[in-house]
């Protein structure tokens, strides 16, 4: 059976996803590499569970208005992506794992190869906003200024 991750797209009015920098430890897996908040689902543990759990544990936040992008199978996991529009002020928050956290635009993300195949994920994220296409339902519009909301 494969193990349970989730991850969380956090996208700015600049239409921007927040990455953080993994740490850069001998033996972790994507050492020094972009990634997308998130974590292992513990068993027992509801994924949207999760993804509260690790963002209070990794950046010190409380999670609300959020809701669920989409489910990726990878050939190692199964992940859940959840999505929140969130401008968040990333110098006042304090990071517990990884070395930076940084906003980074499509176009920079095109060009960063990021942990854990989230390319993908990234990419269908900007496809399916200029589509319009993004799942919305449940997401506070008081926190967003990105342009679908307008």
């Amino acid at each position: 059976m494969k193990r349970k991750g989730c991850s969380i797209l956090f996208v700015n009015s600049n239409d921007q996803l927040l990455l953080f920098l993994r740490d850069d430890i001998p033996g972790l897996p994507y050492a020094n590499m972009w990634d997308i908040p998130g974590g292992h689902v513990d068993e027992g543990e509801m994924p949207q569970a999760c993804i509260e759990r690790e963002m209070k544990e990794e950046i010190g936040v409380d999670l609300n208005d959020f809701t669920l992008f989409h489910v990726y199978e990878f050939n190692d996991r199964t992940e859940y992506v959840f999505l929140k529009f969130w401008d968040l002020d990333i110098d006042s928050l304090v990071l517990t794992e990884g070395q930076a956290l940084r906003w980074f635009s499509e176009q920079d993300i095109l060009k960063t190869e990021l942990a854990y195949g989230f390319n993908r994920v990234a990419e269908n994220f900007f496809e399916q906003m200029r589509m319009g296409t993004l799942p919305l339902s449940g997401l506070s519009k008081s926190h967003c200024k990105t342009p679908f909301f307008r």
